[in-house]
C-alpha cells in the first residue's frame, strides 16, 4: 500500500467512528502488519482522541501486533453500556495491566523485569465490536487495521502484588445471566500475559494510566441486548459488564 491507499483506507473506518454506516471490507486491503498498524494510525491522527489501552498479541515465532483502545470507550467495572457503545456486544474476559509510570519507546528493549515493576494487573472484560458488517468474514490483517475488532474495555480493580500469581494457570469462571458457562484453569492464549505487555511497551512506548489487555482467556461470546456477563480470575479479581 501506498500512502494514498493507507489514508484511504482509514478514512473508510474513521466514518465508520464518525456515525457512518459500517462497511462490508477495505477496498484496499492491508499487507503486512506495518501497513496494518499504518491504517490504525491514520485514523488516530483524524480523531485526535485519548488512547487509554491497547490491545495486543505476541505469538511466539510471529510478529507481534497492536489495537488502540481509546479512552472514551473504557468504563470501569461493574460497567453499563448502551447498544450504541455495545454494537455487536461481543466479550472476551482476559487479564490486563495498568502503567503506573511512563515507559516511553527507546532503542534499547525493555526487559520482563522493567514492565512487570511498572505494572498492577486487573481482571479485565473486553467488549468486541467491529467497524465491518460482519467481522468474522474479514481477514486477519483487515480486523487489525480496524484496532483487532475492539469496541470498549471494562478494567476491575487493579492489584499491585500480582507477581505471586501463576497467570499462566488462574482459575477463570465466566458467567452470563448469573449462570456460570465455562470454568477452567489457565486458557491465555499463549500461556503468558506479562509477555504481551513486554511486547508493546517494545513496540509503542506507554504512558502511565495506560492499559494493556493481553488476550482472552475465555474465548468471544456475543450477548444479546439486556444480558450481563462476569469474569472472576482466582486472586486477581473480577470485571462486570451489561448491556442495555
Amino acid at each position: 500500500m501506498d500512502q494514498r491507499e493507507i489514508e484511504a483506507a482509514a478514512a473508510q473506518l474513521l466514518g465508520v467512528r464518525r456515525g457512518g454506516p459500517r462497511i462490508a471490507e477495505l477496498t484496499v486491503k492491508p499487507a503486512s502488519v506495518a501497513e496494518a498498524h499504518a491504517i490504525q494510525d491514520g485514523v488516530d491522527a483524524a480523531l485526535g482522541e485519548p488512547v487509554g489501552a491497547f490491545k495486543a498479541n505476541a505469538p511466539p515465532s510471529e510478529e507481534p501486533t497492536r489495537g488502540l483502545i481509546y479512552a472514551r470507550t473504557i468504563q470501569a467495572s461493574p460497567a453499563r453500556l448502551s447498544a450504541a457503545e455495545g454494537g455487536d456486544r461481543g466479550v472476551e474476559g482476559e487479564i490486563a495491566f495498568r502503567f503506573r509510570r511512563d515507559l516511553p519507546r527507546r532503542a534499547a528493549a525493555y526487559t520482563r523485569e522493567e514492565v512487570a515493576d511498572a505494572v498492577d494487573a486487573c481482571a479485565a472484560i473486553e467488549v468486541v465490536s467491529t467497524r465491518f458488517i460482519d467481522g468474522r468474514e474479514r481477514s486477519a490483517l483487515e480486523k487489525l487495521a480496524d484496532c483487532i475488532g475492539n469496541g470498549g474495555f471494562v478494567p476491575g480493580e487493579t492489584v499491585r502484588e500480582w507477581r505471586k500469581l501463576d497467570l499462566a494457570s488462574l482459575h477463570v469462571a465466566l458467567s452470563v445471566n448469573g449462570a456460570v458457562v465455562l470454568e477452567q484453569d489457565g486458557g491465555h492464549p499463549i500461556g503468558d500475559p506479562l509477555a504481551v505487555a513486554v511486547a508493546l511497551v517494545n513496540m509503542l512506548g506507554v504512558k502511565a494510566g495506560q492499559y494493556v489487555t493481553c488476550g482472552s482467556c475465555t474465548g468471544l461470546r456475543f450477548l444479546k441486548a439486556g444480558d450481563s456477563c462476569a469474569v472472576h480470575f482466582e486472586g486477581l479479581g473480577d470485571a462486570a459488564v451489561s448491556f442495555a
